[in-house]
């Protein structure tokens, strides 16, 4: 049975949504675990004199310079994103796919880090405060739903199995001495 407005049969539909939920939440988790450590490595960073006064400058933003400010790492990567994509038109797809993946790296970690730094400013910002309430609403239901899955769970289990078996193999050979 087609629903009305689309044509789509409703269980197409039901499926693609639940594709689409799937790695939508598998892109978040991935951004999930890049933002934090990123972000407090670049906060590491920023302890150097000048990117401290760097920051506290950032600090300091009106909300729209803030907003400007957490935009440009996005409209900054682009370029190198064609790049990529021009390296693997050119045959170098291994050198393209580390382009993207090292601008994904780099690009995570600038803009967790201008957030922090911008995030009170852009909370002044109604639509703003608005928008990211309901994204962050709708991302914990999402991450909720992946959590309470079988494979996350079985996956969860698998790590702490591993990491148990990594600590035993580090006491017994990891503190010996050649």
């Amino acid at each position: 049975m087609a629903t009305q407005r689309t044509g789509i049969p409703a269980a197409l539909l039901r499926g693609l949504r639940l594709v689409g939920s799937a790695l939508l939440g598998l892109w978040i988790l991935f951004e999930e675990w890049g933002w934090e450590p990123l972000q407090r490595a670049l906060g590491w960073i920023g302890r150097l004199p000048l990117l401290r006064q760097l920051e506290a400058a950032i600090t300091r933003l009106p909300p729209v310079a803030a907003l400007l400010l957490f935009v440009l790492p996005s409209l900054l990567l682009l370029p190198v994103k064609l790049l990529a994509l021009w390296l693997i038109a050119q045959g170098q797809a291994l050198a393209g796919m580390a382009v993207i993946v090292i601008a994904k790296i780099v690009g995570t970690a600038l803009v967790a880090r201008i957030f922090f730094l911008t995030r009170p400013a852009l909370m002044r910002l109604g639509w703003f405060a608005r928008l990211y309430g309901r994204w962050t609403a709708w991302k914990e239901a999402l991450l909720a739903r992946i959590r309470a899955s079988w494979a996350w769970r079985a996956g969860r289990v698998l790590k702490r199995g591993l990491q148990r078996r990594y600590a035993r193999w580090r006491a017994a050979f990891g503190g010996q001495q050649h």
